[in-house]
């Protein structure tokens, strides 16, 4: 199975390089290249002059959160679903295991996804959350390169689970493109962590999430939700002048507001002072990211100590996918700052995928002719645009 690059998705190439677009019809977003590069490093520029210090930043870190959440129309406490995990077709691989899993996150509505666990764990195991990015065929949960980094993480002693995105694998209830999917897919991460969170071999202590492109917008958006993560592996999203091309990611006004303009690389800074590992390239959205948006995260981080404490990866020659050497630097970050065991997967000091399994989508499907979804499954886009009222 060959890795697919993201770019395959028309939004994503019609994007790069593109000028500034506001949206006219909805003059409260900023979506795709909102900025251009120019733009969005002068942008940078204004946003540091509302703060000078810890004290000056956490003020605006607080506007920008609280706008995050009224952009959304998060709830404060939403009401989730009581958990009924469906859970089957357990795998017995190479020093990990498989599981399909699926459990509602709103009343009807149904999170779908893998559980990755080590085998012949010792003592409680850390736990990853992985958001995935988009595929052409929304099939981004089946796909090579998430299979390797979730097994792999298993393999060097996590808990790690992986879930749809709307519209994607399993998650048949409604369409991607649903006018509420950020909020939608943000309700359905916070459940996954409630998930994560509650499995009795995982350390409550050592939480982290990563996902690529659509799922590393999910990745900071959860970290600067919830503190219960404590590391965050964004991939190839973090840009001072691109918000996401999708609907899922900008299609709800989360970065500006009445109070203020923000951009993702303030949201990403919202993980401060945790552990934080920034992984870019040259051939996309995220190729001025050792020049401007890390340095810019790096002096937040500075304000509370911990300038160390973030970390940019950056591949020059390297396309928009969460490839081999990219997965290589999440895996090192996620060792060091999870205390994961590295030596599992190394060979001759690289890290080394071979004793993973890929498996087709038929095994890891959670709803299948044994296993139906449930008939208290709302269906339809409308049905579910119901449920977030």
């Amino acid at each position: 199975m060959r890795v697919r690059l993201f770019f395959v998705v028309g939004w994503a190439m019609g994007i790069i390089g593109a000028t500034a677009q506001p949206n006219p019809d909805r003059p409260d977003l900023c979506q795709g290249a909102y900025f251009t590069e120019a733009q969005g490093a002068a942008s940078l520029q204004t946003f540091a002059k509302t703060y000078h210090d810890r004290a000056s930043w956490e003020v605006r870190a607080a506007m920008i959160r609280q706008g995050l959440r009224d952009g959304m129309k998060l709830p404060v406490s939403p009401r989730f679903a009581p958990f009924q995990p469906i859970r089957h077709s357990l795998k017995k691989l190479n020093g990990y295991t498989v599981e399909n899993v699926a459990f509602e996150s709103l009343p009807g509505f149904f999170v779908t996804g893998n559980l990755y666990r080590p085998l012949n764990p010792v003592g409680k195991s850390a736990g990853i959350l992985c958001p995935h990015g988009h595929t052409a065929n929304q099939d981004a949960r089946f796909q090579e390169q998430t299979q390797q980094r979730c097994a792999t993480m298993a393999r060097m002693g996590a808990v790690v689970f992986v879930y749809d995105m709307l519209g994607y694998g399993d998650s048949k209830q409604c369409s991607h493109k649903l006018s509420e999917a950020l909020k939608l897919q943000i309700l359905n991460g916070l459940r996954s962590l409630d998930f994560l969170t509650s499995l009795p071999d995982v350390d409550t202590n050592r939480i982290g999430i990563s996902g690529e492109s659509g799922g590393g917008t999910q990745t900071f958006l959860l970290t600067a939700l919830d503190q219960r993560i404590k590391v965050s592996v964004p991939v190839v999203m973090v840009s001072a002048h691109f918000f996401g091309g999708c609907v899922c990611e900008s299609g709800m006004p989360i970065h500006k507001r009445p109070t203020h303009q923000t951009s993702n690389v303030e949201l990403a800074a919202l993980a401060v002072p945790r552990p934080m590992l920034l992984v870019s390239d040259g051939k996309d959205w995220t190729k001025n990211t050792p020049d401007v948006e890390f340095p810019y995260i790096q002096t937040i981080y500075g304000y509370y100590g911990a300038k160390a404490r973030v970390e940019n990866v950056h591949l020059p020659t390297e396309g928009h996918d969460y490839g081999p050497s990219k997965r290589a630097a999440a895996y090192r970050f996620l060792a060091k700052e999870l205390k994961l065991d590295l030596n599992r997967v190394l060979k001759n000091g690289e890290i080394d995928e071979t004793p993973n399994k890929l498996l087709d989508s038929v095994a890891l499907q959670v709803f299948n002719a044994d296993h139906p979804r449930p008939a208290r499954a709302v269906m339809g886009d409308g049905a579910v645009l119901a449920l977030l009222k």
